[in-house]
Formats: structure tokens, sequence, C-alpha cells
């Protein structure tokens, strides 16, 4: 019997419903765990890469330096690298704060905002917290990208036809009516 096709999720930064969608393929999930073998993924909680993946399965943008190191360890493990949804696509949700300096977006959060208690007036900045970067990035600003997968979340049905289509070594071009919300 051949090896299973490997592949690895990570959600960065965005809402994780992205890999929501990856669930709602419903009873497909059972065809693909035939298919393939989750590698890295909050899937299984797998943390590290146990070896290289055939497809790699990005969501979220990168709004600190651990994702960027994340997505750059994705880039160099996997052949392929999806990023689904948009936030991976154009940063999404989070990259609504690109407009604002980083300094102003700290101290609206834990200096100024009603309700916020932080009588030592200090913003955080342990060690152990990643460093924001001063924009968040799309996916493909930082690392090459091989194929996009929009919506917010993106349909199951887009995800499971990528997929396949990958694993069966077809063309990838998801239906125009996986995609479409009118």
């Amino acid at each position: 019997m051949p090896a299973k096709a490997r592949i690895a999720t990570v959600s960065l930064a965005g809402c994780f419903g992205c890999h929501m969608s990856i669930l709602d393929i419903d009873e497909r999930i059972l065809q693909l765990a035939e298919l393939v073998e989750f590698d890295r993924s909050p899937i299984n909680d797998f943390k590290e890469f146990t070896g290289r993946c055939a497809v790699g399965i990005v969501e979220g943008g990168c709004c600190n330096e651990e994702n960027v190191h994340v997505l750059e360890s994705f880039r160099k493990h996997c052949d392929v690298l999806i990023s689904l949804g948009d936030c991976a696509i154009n940063g999404g949700v989070p990259a609504l704060r690109n407009n604002i300096p980083l300094r102003e977006c700290l101290e609206e959060a834990y200096l100024k905002s009603p309700g916020v208690y932080n009588p030592s007036g200090t913003i955080p900045n342990d060690p152990e917290i990643p460093l924001l970067l001063n924009r968040v990035y799309p996916c493909h600003e930082v690392v090459k990208i091989d194929y996009y997968i929009p919506g917010c979340p993106p349909p199951a049905d887009a995800i499971w036809a990528t997929l396949l289509a990958l694993l069966q070594g077809k063309p990838v071009a998801p239906a125009y009516e996986t995609l479409k919300y009118d």
C-alpha cells in the first residue's frame, strides 16, 4: 500500500474559522483520512513537523515575528503551500490596524480603552510575547504561495475540491459556484 500524502495546517493571525471550514467537509473527512496523514496541525495537536509534507494549508496573516517564523517553516517543509481565507490572502480583519501606527494601537488596547485597568500604565513587553510587526502581512508577502482559496471563511466545497485535485495530480481550479456569494 502506498504511503499516504502528508498534510500540515496552521492558524496564524486569524480567527480559526478556516479550520472550521476544513472540518465542514463533513463525511468527506473520512475520505480525506483515507488519502492523507495529518502532520503538524491543530487537527491532531502536533506542534512540530515530523517529516516532509505534500501540502501545507495556512490560515491567517502575519502580525508578529512568531507568525513569520512559522510561515517560513511551513514553506520549508511543504511541497505546496495554500493560503486559506481572506486573512491569509490579504490580511483580513487583523489588517484593519495597518492604517494606524502600532504604538497608537497598543496605547488604545492597554492604556486608553474603557474598562482597561492598568495601574502601572505599561504596555506588556515580556520577552515571551512575540514582537508585533508594524503591520499585518498577507502570506504571499512573506513566502511563495502556490494556491489561494478565498473566503471568510472559504466554503468547505472549495477546500475539498482543491485538496482532491492536488492529491490526484489534477489541475487545481475550484468551480466558481463553490466560491461565489451572490
